[in-house]
């Protein structure tokens, strides 16, 4: 830390999280209001690929409107990596949308968000959501022709709010090209299970599954799988 410019200003000076090279770099878009366990599981699952050998591993880091601490729904305090807003941002090859308390409303008004979010799809490998994360992808536009699901109770709402959209029940995860949409909240473990299993191979997925003691067998899952 620059302690003299500390001093003057009063501000401590920025620091970003150290991105190691030849990884899938991971960023998981946060906002007051996220849930807890939409943004904690894919976070733990692909942190964890950083312990395993011979893979691609990922960096995985939280972007958000605001250097200031966020509050999730659930009252935890995430100081955000970047901030969308002013940063210079890594290129993100796997964005993750956890679900927030208002993205059925006012954040889909946000539209520095939503367009940070279309700027990261033209070069991202993947687009994730959990739970009501898909509205956030939807009002970007990039479920047109895609199948995808949500939370299970708001599947209606979705379909209300984007008629044109194919938006399915009674599976937890979907993947329709480079997007998958997970109904959320614990099954948020499945999707990005789902995911490394997809980059890795099944035992790699397995592997990560029993670092966090769930029992992984994709063929025991209810998904989609549209196209790869």
């Amino acid at each position: 830390m620059d302690v003299k410019k500390f001093k003057e200003t009063g501000q401590r000076q920025k620091t970003f999280p150290k991105l190691m090279p030849n990884r899938y770099n991971v960023g998981f878009l946060i906002m007051d209001g996220t849930y807890n366990t939409e943004f904690t599981a894919p976070f733990d699952i692909f942190q964890h690929t950083q312990y395993r050998e011979n893979i691609k591993q990922m960096n995985v880091f939280t972007v958000a409107n605001t250097d200031k601490p966020i509050t999730t729904f659930e009252g935890v305090k995430i100081i955000p990596d970047y901030n969308y807003v002013q940063d210079s941002i890594p290129r993100i090859d796997i964005l993750v949308v956890p679900s927030a308390e208002h993205h059925l409303d006012t954040d889909l008004q946000d539209t520095a968000m939503i367009n940070f979010v279309k700027k990261v799809d033209k070069t991202a490998l993947y687009m994730t959501s959990h739970c009501d994360g898909a509205f956030v992808l939807a009002k970007a536009g990039l479920l047109k022709d895609k199948v995808s699901t949500t939370f299970p109770s708001d599947i209606n709402k979705m379909k209300n709010m984007f008629p044109d959209l194919d938006i399915r029940k009674d599976i937890l995860f979907v993947h329709d090209g480079k997007y998958i949409t997970s109904a959320g909240g614990a099954k948020s473990f499945e999707a990005a299970l789902y995911l490394s299993e997809h980059l890795y191979g099944k035992e790699i997925a397995k592997s990560l599954a029993r670092g966090l003691v769930i029992n992984w067998d994709l063929k025991n899952i209810p998904h989609l799988i549209i196209s790869k």
